[in-house]
């Protein structure tokens, strides 16, 4: 067995640190390790808080990551910032704002840069969030990077996805008609001591009594998550959000309905890595330039791409 593994098996949280590294540098050697330790995971509860920018998912994940210590469960988080178009760096800010749970020896956060990456994710989340699952929390919190309204990745990666709302933004029922309210398995409204809450959680329902007799509502709860209220509920919300789903037979559904997106986004990444490596430079630019010239559509430049790359 790897020193390294070894290491990380035995609960050691610098073995943990170094395998994320690798994982997210999406190294061959991460490879080797998420192959290894995956057979060791798919015990904690991963939990997904998405929103709009502003909307205190930091905050909210901070707070519940503290009521889950309280109650005698470990966790671990991974926080996801937005990177440079250029540089592909990142701030990291929520790991800034999460400094008093880096003390704490049942917590450990982790942030990550999106590097580009749609739907408030970054690429190798899947695998992180299964490295930290292997190590034994109990919880995987991921908080999303906060773009708003095109968030719905987080659903093929969380057991329960936490949709974080609040007042006075003047844009949250155009989200919600977005569909992301379509990925939510619990609707929070926080900062609920700001004027208009009341009416963001009536808008809230009126949308979810649209929905088809017989859809799943999710419950909407209010929080202010910077004084600890209402969180307690949260935490008794998403324990009955994993309680139904296994009451039902729906939790296996989930997992093999989350097993196939990953499946999937990873071969399209596999495919799309080998069409690259295929290409000469020249001759992508060349295809380019017919689409560009309207010589060319753009459907028939990528089936030659595939073509030319044995696909």
């Amino acid at each position: 067995m790897d020193q390294l593994v070894e290491k990380f098996l035995s609960g050691d949280r610098r073995a943990l640190a170094r395998i994320i590294s690798r994982v997210e540098n999406q190294t061959p050697e991460g490879r080797a390790y998420v192959r290894d330790l995956f057979p060791h995971s798919g015990r904690a509860h991963t939990i997904g808080v998405t929103g709009g920018a502003g909307s205190g998912k930091s905050t909210l994940t901070g707070a519940l990551a503290a009521e889950y210590r309280r109650r005698g469960h470990t966790v671990g988080i991974v926080a996801v910032d937005p990177s440079s178009p250029f540089t592909q760096g990142a701030i990291l800010g929520d790991r800034i704002r999460m400094q008093d749970l880096t003390l704490d020896p049942g917590v450990y956060v982790r942030s990550m840069a999106s590097r580009g990456a749609l739907g408030g994710l970054a690429p190798s989340i899947d695998d992180v969030v299964s490295i930290m699952d292997a190590f034994g929390f109990d919880y995987v919190l991921i908080e999303t990077v906060g773009a708003g309204q095109d968030e719905v990745e987080i659903a093929g990666t969380a057991l329960t996805t936490i949709l974080v709302n609040n007042p006075g933004t003047g844009d949250d029922i155009q989200a919600m008609k977005a569909g992301i309210i379509e990925i939510a398995d619990i609707l929070v409204v926080n900062k609920a001591d700001h004027p208009g809450a009341d009416v963001l959680v009536s808008q809230l329902q009126a949308l979810l009594s649209l929905a088809p007799a017989g859809s799943r509502r999710p419950p909407i709860l209010k929080t202010t998550a910077i004084r600890g209220e209402g969180i307690a509920e949260l935490a008794d919300a998403v324990a009955g959000h994993r309680a139904g789903l296994e009451h039902s037979g729906e939790l296996e559904q989930q997992r093999a309905a989350d097993a196939r997106h990953q499946v999937l986004a990873i071969a399209r990444a596999i495919l799309l890595e080998r069409i690259r490596r295929a290409t000469p430079e020249e001759e992508l630019d060349g295809l380019v330039r017919r689409v560009a010239a309207r010589e060319l559509d753009p459907h028939t430049a990528a089936e030659e791409l595939a073509a030319a790359a044995g696909q």
